[in-house]
């Protein structure tokens, strides 16, 4: 495991590429955490640092500072990318996405709202890991920043995902009660894809439907 690096005030600044006087001015701000003290030194460390080249990205992209220190206040109150996966580990299907939190924002451009990214965390949509964000699956990424990027606000989309994972639990649900009354549980993994199929089937139909009503 690599050795864990510490740097005073004046070598943090200079590996961020900026002045003593801007990273005060961010520590004031509640940008980076706190610093460990040692008498009276303050040692950073690597979180700091990239904590300190995120806030330079985001401000390169126009993100204002109370835009990051909202952003940043999120992240630091996130679950850890460990509750996102829960005990079973990683998904058997969907990707996971390491982002970091320049890159989310782009994703969703001035919509990476405390709100928003409360709401995505409380679906289990987003975790951290370290300095990064973590998001459950590539192709709900994918499809979210789609939505946005077509004019559709974040806060809507999210607020239509838990509507969705209501209606999809429930369909689990069928489809496992379904199996169990004929077949054993070690089957549920190979019988999988028939559900899937079967719901992208009928969710189809089902926008037909929608799309040639009045």
């Amino acid at each position: 495991m690599a050795e864990k690096r510490e740097y005073r005030m004046e070598e943090l600044a200079r590996l961020a590429g900026i002045t003593v006087r801007t990273l005060r001015f961010y520590r004031e701000r509640k940008l980076i955490p706190p610093p460990r003290r040692e008498g009276r030194i303050a040692w950073y460390d690597d979180h700091h640092l990239a904590r300190l080249r995120t806030i330079t990205a985001l401000l390169e992209r126009g993100h204002t500072l109370s835009g990051i220190a909202e952003l940043a206040e999120a992240f630091d109150n996130g679950r850890d990318v460990g509750d996102l996966l829960g005990v079973g580990g990683a998904p058997t299907e969907e990707e996971p996405v390491h982002l970091t939190p320049e890159e989310l924002a782009d994703h969703f451009a001035g919509e990476t709202t405390p709100e928003n990214l409360a709401a995505a965390m409380e679906l289990g949509y987003l975790g951290t890991d370290g300095d990064e964000i973590v998001h459950i699956s590539r192709r709900l990424l994918d499809v979210s920043s789609a939505l946005v990027h077509e004019g559709i606000p974040l806060a809507d989309v999210l607020d239509a995902a838990k509507q969705v994972r209501t209606h999809a639990d429930a369909l689990a649900e069928l489809f496992t009660d379904l199996v169990l009354r004929h077949a054993t549980p070690q089957d549920l993994p190979r019988l999988r894809p028939l559900a899937r199929s079967v719901v992208e089937a009928e969710l189809s139909l089902a926008l037909d439907r929608r799309m040639r009503r009045p």
